[in-house]
């Protein structure tokens, strides 16, 4: 794989705030190296489980899986136990470790008719009890529009994305507070953060003072889907986002963030593609050049990165 090293710091002049990105953009882990398509991830609070979504090559079938670390390496991955038929996608794991949200078309009824797509949640006791059988979060969040890509800040606000006929564009992130007994209706984030094109997939730091976010083709990008960072001001307003630029970004498509606020470290989904034509040795050596290099399929890579 291609090694790509630092050149540019990013500075958000309207907050006075600095974020860098540190040393080089690399996958996640040999672990998921198998996977064709692998796409959103969150890593639990003390680092020993991370979850992630992997999928068929037309993206038609869709799971959750969970990965242990075993002795400091990461075992061998194994599907959440209430995956079925259904697609699951998105997951989202609280501070404590014991709720677990994502997004899914099962339906509310038992019946074999797909819903579209809401957010629900599993839970567990501790880190070594099952999972319940999973939960819809239920209205005002969910609608009969679809919801995707849960985050939550510790207060547990919660955000996600929507596709609304009132929204400002394609795809919007949406916010809904937790008032302590329920969520309220969800209020559609401004313009700083929000357009008339696409946003979404976004993740809310732990105080909400900043959203990490995706924006399609939006103009002075690097291309497809790139990676924003919107923050708050001393006023509790959302601040102009802003590009993270390379290395982060590429020409292809980069989504679905998690940052690791303890060990400043960005994980991030990319179909970025870093392929070119050169002899083989042998057929292996062309499978593993072709399985385990930036070829173009979603992957998911992590890169040092400092906010503030």
């Amino acid at each position: 794989m291609a090694k790509i090293m630092l050149i540019t710091i990013l500075i958000l002049f309207c907050t006075g705030s600095v974020v860098k990105a540190q040393n080089e953009v690399v996958p996640f882990d040999p672990v998921l190296s198998p996977f064709l398509n692998v796409r959103d991830f969150c890593i639990a609070d003390d680092g020993q489980e991370a979850f992630f979504t992997i999928q068929s090559p037309d993206q038609a079938i869709s799971q959750i899986a969970c990965t242990r670390k075993v002795n400091g390496e990461w075992s061998a991955p194994s599907l959440l136990p209430f995956c079925d038929t259904y697609m699951y996608l998105e997951p989202f794991l609280t501070a404590d470790g014991k709720r677990l949200f994502f997004a899914s078309d099962r339906p509310l009824d038992g019946s074999a008719v797909r819903k579209d797509f809401d957010i629900w949640y599993v839970e567990r006791k501790n880190n070594n009890a099952p999972w319940s059988a999973p939960v819809n979060l239920g209205e005002p969040v969910n609608s009969g529009l679809d919801q995707f890509y849960p985050t939550l800040s510790d207060n547990l606000n919660l955000y996600f994305t929507m596709a609304s006929p009132e929204g400002l564009g394609k795809d919007d992130i949406y916010f809904s507070r937790w008032d302590g007994r329920q969520y309220t209706t969800p209020v559609l984030l401004d313009t700083n953060v929000n357009s008339s094109g696409y946003e979404f997939n976004a993740f809310i730091s732990r105080n909400e003072d900043f959203i990490l976010f995706t924006k399609y083709n939006e103009p002075g990008g690097q291309g497809s889907g790139d990676l924003y960072i919107a923050q708050k001001d001393a006023y509790g307003n959302w601040q102009k986002a802003v590009n993270l630029g390379v290395p982060v970004n590429t020409k292809a498509m980069e989504y679905c963030p998690f940052y690791d606020e303890k060990n400043h470290t960005l994980y991030f989904t990319s179909r970025r593609n870093t392929l070119q034509p050169r002899p083989f040795r042998d057929i292996n050596d062309f499978q593993e050049y072709i399985n385990n290099g930036e070829n173009g399929l979603s992957k998911i890579y992590k890169v040092s990165f400092k906010i503030r």
